[in-house]
């Protein structure tokens, strides 16, 4: 198993031993693999921050959402049974 993540680490991240060993430029070989690096953290963060983003929006809405039903059920009752807010 160690050696297969070997393996896979050095596909992936060793510009040697990836397809990008077929650009003859070592230094364009380097700007492409660092571009690819540069696209993936991206990719990451994107993806994170979208999650991270949506808890917060789903709570907010929720709030939202919770706040409208406790106003609707409000209005409902001291129109229906206006006695349960006492007798003045």
């Amino acid at each position: 198993m160690s050696q297969l993540i070997v393996k896979v680490w050095n596909f992936i991240f060793n510009a040697d031993a990836s397809p990008l060993r077929n650009i003859p430029n070592v230094s364009t070989r380097h700007y492409v693999l660092q571009a690819l690096g540069f696209m993936w953290a991206v990719a990451f963060a994107v993806a994170i921050g979208s999650y991270t983003v949506l808890a917060v929006s789903i709570i907010g809405h929720a709030v939202l959402i919770a706040a409208a039903a406790i106003t609707v059920i409000t209005y409902t009752a001291a129109a229906k049974k206006p006695e349960l807010f006492g007798n003045e």
